[in-house]
């Protein structure tokens, strides 16, 4: 038996850090997100000799242990432990035997949601081998409690709701973990223009998302008047985005994306630094209307719309950055999984 599943990247089109607490649990959080045809994966295989091995293929390291209901927090594997130790827990099972294997199609701190993405495609996993019974709600909160809770790990709220619905989502956060996950019915000749004209730039940089996280929510709960105003003018962004995609007026894009980009770097510090103003300031200048850093901030992919064919442009001119620019296409579908 091989039980493999999958779930989707997305970008952050708007309203991005309205899902972090305390600020969500305060106001009410909005975010518009997509997922796209990049994704994490997972392969559970049975064992019988009382072992489990972790294997992540993308980061090439290896972890072979003896089978235990708790495996240690230490560092390694910390995503794979914490979700087969909730799992174990919260469905009250015998320690289990088998061999997981994992592969992101972006690095971690890339800003695509990637850990968040990953912890769906292991839970979705375990869901699949051992029929846990968890709806879309379901698994999206354990997931999110898992990597938040349980690992105490700072962030939103948005990824992992993403990752396992899928699709163009209007989403709302409250106060008590509550969420409502509201699908776009957006016309595909709509998708496909916003494909074509948006561009995904990877700056073949990392950052540590957590720590300006957990920078913007010191802000709010110390009331910095400048930030929450900022975080306010972000959620108000992400109602301007799911307008302008359901009515397709697609010219007004990159505006409502350079008007959160503005506000977005006023909610903490090392959100964005020098390197990413010269590439932002170059792209506008080649024809890019708009734009932003996907996820946190501080490095990883970045997002240019790129209005009335100035794509190749753009594309040009960020060659003097390295880096490089990803092909994607929007999806539909969030969590797959499958036996074979």
């Amino acid at each position: 038996m091989i039980i493999r599943s999958k779930a989707p990247l997305r970008l952050g089109l708007a309203g991005g850090g309205t899902d972090v607490a305390p600020y969500s649990d305060l106001y009410g959080g909005a975010i518009l997100n997509a997922t796209i045809s990049m994704y994490a994966y997972a392969t559970i295989q049975p064992r019988t000799d009382k072992k489990i091995i972790l294997n992540s293929l993308d980061k090439n390291i290896r972890l072979e242990c003896d089978s235990v209901r708790s495996l240690e927090i230490d560092g390694r594997f910390d995503l794979a432990k914490g979700i087969y130790n909730r799992v174990v827990s919260e469905f009250k099972r015998k320690a289990l035997s088998f061999e997981l294997t994992t592969f992101v199609d972006a690095p971690p701190g890339s800003g695509l949601g990637t850990s968040s993405t990953l912890v769906v495609a292991i839970l979705g996993a375990f869901a699949e081998w051992l029929n846990l019974p968890l709806g879309e709600y379901d698994l999206a909160y354990l997931a999110y409690e898992i990597e938040r809770v349980d690992l105490n790990m700072a962030g939103g709220k948005q990824d992992q709701y993403a990752a396992t619905f899928g699709g163009v989502n209007f989403m709302e956060f409250f106060k008590d973990d509550k969420v409502i996950v509201n699908p776009l019915r957006i016309k595909s000749t709509y998708l496909h223009e916003l494909a074509y004209n948006l561009v995904l730039y990877y700056t073949e940089t990392s950052r540590l998302s957590s720590k300006i996280i957990e920078a913007q929510s010191r802000n709010v709960m110390d009331q910095v008047e400048s930030s929450i105003e900022a975080t306010h003018n972000l959620k108000q962004q992400a109602i301007l985005m799911k307008e302008a995609l359901l009515k397709g007026n697609l010219d007004k894009i990159g505006e409502i994306l350079d008007y959160g980009w503005q506000n977005k770097k006023k909610m903490a510090s090392g959100i964005t630094n020098k390197d990413i103003d010269k590439i932002y300031n170059l792209v506008i200048k080649n024809g890019a209307t708009g734009g932003k850093i996907s996820g946190a901030g501080g490095g990883g992919f970045m997002i240019f719309y790129c209005p009335d064919n100035t794509r190749n442009n753009v594309i040009k001119a960020l060659e003097k950055f390295g880096g490089g620019v990803k092909r994607y296409e929007f999806t539909t579908q969030g969590l797959t999984t499958w036996t074979i």
